[in-house]
Order: C-alpha cells, then structure tokens, then sequence
C-alpha cells in the first residue's frame, strides 16, 4: 500500500459518532499537521478511494475544506498538492495562541481556589518527576494537563474551543521541541512561573 494512503489509513477512526465525511476530514488534517504527508505531495482522491474503499465523495469533502484551511492547495491540471504547515505559520500560530493563553491564565487566576492552586502545584510536581526519569511522552502529557487544567479554570468555553483547535496546528512542532532536554526543563521552569504569578495575582509578571 502506499505509504501516503497508510498513514491518512492509521488516522482514519470509524470508532467515532461522526458522518463519514467528517472522519475521512479529520484523518487527512491530522496525517497533514503530525507531518506524516510531506509538503509538495499530490493526492489522488481516486488512488485513496479504490484503496481505502471509501466513496470519491467524502474525500472531496475532506480536500475542498483542507484547502480552505490552506494545508492543500489545488493546482489546475495537476492537483491537489499538500502545503502542511511551515515554520512561519507556526510563528504566528504561536504568537495568536500565547496572547490566547495569557487570556485564560489570567482569568484562571481570579477564579481559582486554594484547593485548585494546591491541584497545580501537584501536577507540576508530577512533571518534574517525570521528566528526571526522562518519561518524554509522560512530560509532554503533563504538559496537556497543566494547559487543560487552565482553560477549564478559566471557565470559558469559547476560549478553550479556541485554543484547543489552535492547539491541534502545533502538535507536531510541540513535540519535535520538547523532545530536548533543555526545553523540557525550560518549558518546567516557565509553568511554575506562571504558577506563582498566580498565586500573587501578578497579572503583568503573568503576561
């Protein structure tokens, strides 16, 4: 099989409560970020379809919202061809999602109680614990957690919804980074700064 079509495959789950079209959408936006189609492929929607047994319909689907996404693009006479996600997209995805981020955590801050300050501090114990025994996939886990953790003490919604979707664009960069020692210690060191700038109420230090 080819390699392209196996990958979109591997993130193709008929486990969900989704229509067809919304799976097959979701398989290719995510083997798109996670890097797994490299920039510069075509995709044959009649290739993946005669593959993967699945009507051209849903992969229509699929390519036409990607395109409006600008992860794919269609070329006249060629094709759709993948864009993915580069390194300056990542910068301003980043700079969106930091102010986004400072948003929550601030009001997260206001909200908290005691109790949810001391749940806190724990998770990111845990973290330090982790990554001294150099549990990568646990850290980065743990660092899900601790954003998690924030949204929903921020107690909006729409926000998190945001975020999160923001948040699926820059899984792959995330990853590759925090895979070096020293940004997972860099990024231990920046959550337990955050931490006490809310136990404060330091709204700037926050920032």
């Amino acid at each position: 099989m080819n390699p392209i079509i196996q990958a979109v495959e591997k993130n193709l789950d008929f486990t969900q409560n989704k229509t067809l079209k919304q799976m097959v959408y979701d398989a290719f936006r995510k083997t798109i970020i996670l890097g797994d189609i490299p920039a510069g492929t075509r995709i044959n929607e009649k290739e993946f379809s005669d593959v993967l047994n699945i009507s051209r319909t849903p992969i229509r689907y699929a390519l036409q919202r990607l395109v409006s996404e600008n992860l794919v693009e269609h070329r006249p006479r060629i094709g759709i061809i993948v864009k993915g996600i580069s390194i300056r997209d990542a910068y301003e995805i980043y700079d969106i999602r930091k102010s986004l981020d400072a948003l929550a955590a601030e009001r997260a801050m206001k909200l908290m109680t005691p109790q949810d300050f001391a749940e806190l501090t724990a998770l990111l114990e845990t973290g330090e614990a982790l990554n001294a025994a150099n549990d990568v996939d646990a850290v980065l886990k743990n660092f899900s957690d601790f954003n998690a953790f924030l949204y929903e003490k921020s107690q909006m919604p729409r926000l998190k919804a945001i975020i999160l979707e923001l948040q699926t664009y820059l899984v792959y960069f995330r990853d590759v980074a925090v895979r070096s020692t020293n940004r997972r210690e860099e990024a231990l060191a920046e959550h337990w700064l955050i931490l006490r700038a809310m136990e404060n109420q330091q709204a700037e230090q926050l920032q």
